[in-house]
């Protein structure tokens, strides 16, 4: 069960800057509990949010397909088409953050939900506001502002190029398909290439000061990162490992 209901207070602090902020911004709920789900819908109109609802894995995919959501709020146990196949699924067109909820404790179902695309996870029981909070950390990640008139101010390391204005990656003249998320840690790591960075400072910068869990979430998004960039972990071009700190870019080489 969700710990919390909506409070009165809450609707009145800052909600109107808040809603004016995510004036358009589409959320997909979907969650097989019709209570729960109606609780997070509710807190998420609150903040401004655009929301759908789903019931069903199946259902799930042929709304955001239709409405094409920022965020997808996802339980893992659903019927028709679990959380996991879901995530498979919107990977294949859409790049809107997915934060995946689980009643069940166990690593390896959090670990397979990050494996297919999802950004973040939560496990039940668990705060609304924490999840809004979550929600707004993702959605205010800093873009980059770089470039100039005659151009973005591109970053090359070997064949790996990468716009940060634009948010796309070329390795030599092919673009490489990153979610979101992939792209911020991409982001963080480039634009300062000469820093390490501990697990911690990437998801202050990333997820946000407040996120709480397993910060191993940082080696599946990187594992990401070196598998679509044709990295290999052993000998790195393009993401490092820093032995007892963390990760830093390669020059590409």
């Amino acid at each position: 069960m969700v710990h919390e209901k909506p409070g009165r207070e809450d609707a009145v602090e800052d909600g109107s800057r808040r809603q004016a902020s995510l004036r358009g911004v589409r959320a997909l709920v979907v969650e097989d509990d019709v209570p729960m789900a109606t609780v997070i819908a509710n807190y998420l109109e609150r903040e401004g949010y655009e929301v759908h609802v789903s019931h069903d894995g199946m259902d799930a995919v042929q709304v955001a397909r239709n409405v094409d959501p920022d965020v997808v709020i996802l339980d893992l146990g659903l019927p028709g088409q679990d959380g996991i196949e879901v995530c498979r699924s919107l990977r294949t067109f859409s790049d809107a953050y997915v934060v995946m909820l689980t009643a069940r404790t166990d690593e390896l179902d959090t670990l397979v939900g990050l494996s297919v695309g999802a950004d973040d996870y939560m496990t039940k029981p668990f705060s609304p506001r924490v999840l809004i909070a979550r929600l707004r950390a993702m959605l205010r990640r800093p873009r980059p502002m770089g470039g100039s008139e005659d151009g973005p101010a591109y970053r090359r390391f070997g064949p790996l190029v990468i716009d940060p204005v634009g948010r796309d990656v070329w390795i030599g003249d092919e673009p490489v398909s990153l979610t979101r998320t992939e792209f911020d840690v991409l982001d963080v790591l480039s634009e300062r290439p000469r820093m390490a960075f501990g697990r911690r400072q990437l998801i202050d910068r990333v997820w946000g000061q407040t996120w709480v869990g397993d910060e191993h979430l940082v080696d599946v998004h990187v594992g990401h990162l070196r598998r679509k960039l044709g990295d290999d972990a052993g000998a790195a071009r393009f993401i490092r490992t820093v032995r007892g700190i963390g990760y830093r870019m390669g020059t590409g080489e």
